[in-house]
């Protein structure tokens, strides 16, 4: 691949921070986890921070210390990243998908009201793309049914709707540390809240269930191996201390990309939401209609051919064959993020890309929209 979708920015004393914790004898449990959690609430202004192995881990976490299981309903996005959803139908509870808004991409807060039933106990907003338009009236949309809001900021690390930072909206929020991410730890996520018995809960669960002031064979509930080690969080650490400056890094990639593409009729590209401040995490423009997934599909083929690490961000969630399978949904149910879903195409996007290559990148991608012709 000439230009690959993504790759992580790790400095070499970022890499000696996580050699130290290998020439000491805490590579679990010791004093890295505890500075990066401190650090990491700390940056966001919340109480408690608990780091675990995954973003996905630290969804359902969150989900089983509020006491959601089998027969609860959680009111989700459609169009997102599977883990969104999964992690809701890991508890035994069921995803309860709303349609998006077409311009934020995110949970349409007027879609709420009528997936609410008795059994509805939570909503799961995603802040797609790092874009978190929308949130605050998703949280009054949550807080006029006295539903609890987790809200998934995986994608989200640094951006603000209206100065309030991403992550600090839910009862609990979490976050991932993917290599794809705005910060990376390889593998790992991390649970916030100010609420020390959710805090504490999410502590034992992702430690076997182990009491959090007790013994090692001491165990209160059934929990897991979530854990994440003092060498991930030796680099996360590292990471966030760098958090401005690589959201600066990654907004200056995003204007390039929206300066090269502007006036590009075929294509929608993305900008910051209403009262937003995105910290960017991919960089996903849409093909304009009449196209669609066909066109977008063979877009995706030819840039691949051509050295360009392209992508569809998301394929709809609800039509997914084992979620089809359980739930009986079919094509047309949520059509607006159906609509999107068939002409994203995510063009390359990290830290240290050049301007030269996001011109060589745009270059591709308009040599291909002149040879791929526009349906009707």
């Amino acid at each position: 691949m000439q230009i690959p979708l993504s790759r992580p920015d790790v400095m070499e004393w970022e890499i000696e921070r996580v050699v130290e914790v290998l020439r000491s004898p805490d590579l679990a449990l010791g004093p890295a986890l505890g500075r990066f959690e401190e650090a990491f609430a700390a940056y966001l202004g919340r109480r408690r921070a608990v780091a675990v192995n995954s973003g996905t881990s630290g969804l359902f976490l969150s989900l089983l210390a509020l006491g959601i299981g089998p027969g609860d309903e959680v009111i989700t996005t459609p169009f997102t990243f599977i883990a969104s959803a999964t992690s809701i139908m890991m508890t035994g509870a069921r995803p309860v998908f709303v349609d998006i808004d077409p311009v934020s991409l995110n949970l349409d807060p007027k879609g709420i009201e009528a997936a609410v039933t008795g059994r509805t106990k939570a909503v799961l907003p995603v802040e797609i793309f790092g874009n978190p338009a929308g949130l605050d009236r998703v949280c009054k949309a949550a807080e006029r049914h006295g539903l609890t809001v987790v809200e998934d900021s995986c994608e989200a690390l640094g951006s603000t709707l209206y100065s309030q930072k991403a992550g600090t909206f839910g009862a609990m929020s979490v976050f991932g540390f993917y290599p794809n991410k705005q910060i990376t730890t390889g593998e790992g996520g991390m649970v916030v809240t100010d609420r020390d018995d959710l805090a504490d809960c999410c502590l034992s669960l992702r430690n076997q269930g182990r009491r959090t002031q007790g013994g090692w064979l001491a165990h209160e509930r059934l929990g897991y191996n979530f854990r994440l080690s003092d060498i991930n969080c030796a680099l996360g650490l590292a990471q966030l201390s760098r958090i401005e400056e690589i959201k600066s890094k990654r907004r200056q990639v995003a204007a390039w990309y929206r300066e090269l593409l502007a006036g590009e009729g075929r294509l929608i590209v993305p900008d910051d939401g209403e009262g937003c401040e995105t910290s960017w995490f991919v960089f996903v423009v849409r093909l304009t209609e009449p196209y669609g997934r066909l066109q977008r599909d063979r877009i995706l083929q030819e840039m691949s051919q051509q050295g360009i690490g392209v992508s569809n961000y998301f394929p709809p969630v609800h039509l997914q064959p084992f979620i089809v399978q359980q739930y009986g949904h079919t094509a047309g149910d949520f059509p607006v993020a159906e609509s999107v879903s068939g002409r994203t195409i995510a063009l390359p996007f990290y830290n240290r890309l050049t301007e030269e290559e996001v011109a060589l990148v745009c270059g591709v991608l308009r040599a291909v929209l002149d040879a791929v012709p526009c349906p009707g």
